[in-house]
């Protein structure tokens, strides 16, 4: 069992986390040139088969799914509380964070499929 101060280490520690990767992402398009260009089909699965850009987004998504519903389940768990319910709580938000991070790395894996 993790104990609550932990989990807010981690909720801190995924946030600043992800401001750094958003930053980085956002330089990254804003640098490439037209962003409006950037968000064209083409240029979006170029940038999931860019193998340095694929981690950056999967890196991405991975802190921004836990910071997201690590913060959803201290919601929940503020508005209500009870055994059953805190497990509940804790591990819908648990397996929520992990089928959207399964998800978006099919996404990343299957875009690197297509050719353009």
């Amino acid at each position: 069992m993790i104990r609550e101060s932990q989990i807010r280490k981690i909720h801190y520690a995924t946030a600043m986390g992800a401001v750094g990767l958003v930053a980085l992402h956002i330089l990254v398009r804003f640098s490439t040139g037209n962003f409006a260009q950037s968000l064209t089909y083409e240029n979006v699965i170029a940038n999931y088969q860019n193998l340095t850009y694929a981690v950056l987004l999967e890196l991405m998504l991975i802190l921004i799914s836990i910071h997201g519903f690590n913060g959803l389940r201290g919601i929940l768990l503020d508005y209500k509380s009870g055994i059953r319910y805190d497990k509940l709580v804790n591990w819908g938000c648990f397996l929520s964070a992990m089928g959207l991070i399964a998800f978006g790395t099919a996404v990343i894996i299957l875009a690197n499929q297509i050719e353009i």
